[in-house]
């Protein structure tokens, strides 16, 4: 028979139970109780209202009418600058030359007999003057623009009229007398593209009237020719 064991003493069999977990020695015994954690359940989606859609990026509240009011504060000082510039500082009238140091130019050579344009008016604008010298003989060039906008040129020249047809008509071809009040033997011919011209063949000089102007100007540059 063993003898009795003390009260505090520990069994020295730590076999637990059937279906409880070993106690080491010394182990502390069973955890007391604590509550439970709380897990929050996962948000249902449907629980919970969707995020509200970004807003639309807000609309301009100006009205047609204010646009338009807009774009007219801003075109009426452009118009007004325009109508100053062209009525009063001649904006769209071309730059105009005196023909007088070309014409001095071409009578102080003395290559051929020089002629010149009297009684045009001021309607005839001249835009370019030149009197140049070449190996093959000289050339005396005064354009305008004409009464109606149009383009005007008066050639006169030494250069043989062989080559110098050819060089300022491109293929022009003669259409017959012009019939001009001063009686000298004008002939019509055509010019490059949509230009008509004047010619006056002559032993010394040939001389050119010639442009896209209406014939009737072109006939008037020609018998105005002193």
């Amino acid at each position: 028979m063993e003898p009795a064991q003390p009260a505090d003493r520990v069994p020295s069999d730590a076999t637990p139970p059937d279906g409880q977990p070993p106690v080491r020695p010394g182990a502390d015994p069973t955890p007391p109780d604590a509550p439970p954690a709380l897990v929050e359940p996962a948000p249902d989606a449907g629980d919970h209202p969707a995020p509200p859609a970004r807003k639309e990026k807000a609309r301009s509240e100006r009205s047609p009418k204010d646009m338009v009011l807009s774009l007219l504060i801003l075109l009426v000082p452009i118009a007004l600058l325009i109508a100053f510039y062209r009525g009063f500082l001649g904006g769209d009238s071309p730059v105009t030359v005196d023909p007088a140091p070309a014409l001095d130019q071409a009578r102080s050579a003395n290559a051929f007999p020089v002629a010149a344009p009297t009684g045009l008016g001021d309607d005839w604008r001249t835009v370019n003057a030149r009197f140049q010298t070449a190996a093959d003989g000289a050339t005396l060039r005064i354009g305008y623009v004409t009464p109606e906008g149009r383009g005007a040129q008066l050639l006169e020249s030494n250069i043989p009229a062989e080559k110098l047809l050819p060089a300022e008509l491109s293929d022009g071809q003669p259409q017959g007398p012009a019939d001009l009040p001063d009686g000298l033997s004008w002939q019509r011919y055509t010019a490059r593209g949509n230009e008509q011209a004047l010619v006056l063949l002559e032993p010394n000089r040939t001389v050119i009237v010639v442009g896209d102007a209406r014939e009737s100007e072109l006939r008037k540059l020609a018998t105005s020719l002193r």
